[in-house]
């Protein structure tokens, strides 16, 4: 199991990794913009991708 969780936070590491090498522009810009959003509606996005992120991976072990 702690080799799972390596995995998807070496993941997670590298995807953001890639938008703040690739387009550091937009990833100000998109911090700016989520600094304006109120608390609220960042919590339910945050829930949002977790659930998005848990069925995901459920689908991903299912089906490998």
């Amino acid at each position: 199991m702690l080799g799972w969780i390596v995995l998807a936070i070496g993941l997670v590491l590298v995807v953001e990794g890639l938008l703040y090498a690739l387009a550091p522009s937009l990833a100000r810009r998109m911090a700016e913009a989520a600094a304006s959003v109120p608390p609220g509606t960042l919590r339910l996005a945050g829930v949002g991708a977790v659930a998005a992120g848990v069925i995901l991976v459920w689908f991903g072990r299912s089906v490998g």
